[in-house]
């Protein structure tokens, strides 16, 4: 599994750098080329049945000294494993886009108050805290450097928080990351407000019941162009829009992140996870990603 995702990564960039060598890109005109097919995220991300079960890090990830949010916990845990990241940026009182998940600083770093409240200046002096509390030396990233150092690595999932969409799509244009990077929208408005500005993107998208099925359904996005947030588990509340999504192609996402990840101990979560393994989502979503992956693998 390890061995497929890192050809599909490696295959996903050489064949976008190939093609803009090949002078498949604007050609100077500032013109966008138009591109036919699916994108190899919408590939990679597409349900076809048979594919093995993905992991995505919420807040990137956890662990001892590896902080939430962190680029540096970014990179070890994708030298260990095959993942993606979903992320949470925020804005600084100077409007510089960073990651952090709460509003506040108390929580993951030793600072304290309002991130709003801070310059980005004003906070090269934090440092990240991990998930016990213990300090580290690592500090509150800007996300274009995220999406910089991800790309041929890792796909992000950005997160809606307090960044106005329209700084999002700023980003995503400055970095040229239409293609290799997917955002979580919460409504069908979100969707297609991000479809209209960019076609070939990848949506992580709430579908938990059937009204917010036919919010995105309405909205006249793509089903190719989204995975989907089907809640904590797959049960038989969510079972049947399990279904109708898996009938249109598009994978469905769980989250242990409320639920198993708040167990102590290591040895329960891992029960816990195996447990949910067995119902067969099409990707988990955790904390601790390198848990759910040791897990997966011992299946």
């Amino acid at each position: 599994m390890g061995t497929k995702y890192s050809l599909f990564i490696s295959a996903l960039f050489i064949s976008l750098f190939l093609c803009f060598i090949a002078g498949c890109g604007d050609g100077g005109t500032g013109k966008k080329p138009v591109v036919q097919g699916k994108t190899a995220l919408q590939k990679h991300f597409g349900y076809t049945g048979s594919q093995d079960i993905l992991v995505s890090g919420h807040r990137g990830s956890n662990g001892d000294l590896l902080p939430e949010n962190c680029l540096e916990t970014f990179q070890q845990i994708a030298a260990e494993m095959p993942v993606f990241y979903e992320i949470d940026p925020r804005l600084t009182k100077d409007s510089v886009v960073v990651l952090l998940h709460d509003e506040t600083l108390d929580r993951t770093t030793n600072g304290n108050g309002k991130l709003a409240d801070y310059t980005w200046e004003q906070l090269q002096s934090i440092r990240l805290r991990d998930f016990k509390g213990e300090l580290t030396t690592y500090k509150i990233p800007k996300l274009e450097d995220v999406i910089r150092w991800s790309k041929g690595k890792v796909v992000l999932n950005l997160d809606k928080k307090d960044v106005p969409m329209e700084m999002i799509a700023d980003i995503i244009r400055q970095c040229d990351a239409e293609e290799s990077i997917m955002l979580t929208v919460h409504t069908g408005a979100q969707a297609r407000y991000y479809y209209d500005r960019f076609p070939r993107i990848m949506l992580s998208a709430f579908v938990r019941n059937e009204k917010e099925f036919e919010d995105m359904a309405i909205s006249g996005v793509p089903w190719a162009n989204m995975i989907a947030y089907v809640g904590y588990t797959i049960d038989e509340k969510n079972k049947a829009i399990v279904e109708r999504l898996h009938q249109r192609n598009v994978k469905c996402m769980i989250s242990v992140a409320p639920t198993h990840d708040r167990l102590p101990a290591a040895e329960d979560r891992a029960a816990a996870y195996r447990l949910e393994i067995e119902k067969k989502p099409d990707i988990i979503e955790s904390d601790f990603p390198l848990e759910v992956w040791t897990a997966l693998k011992g299946k």
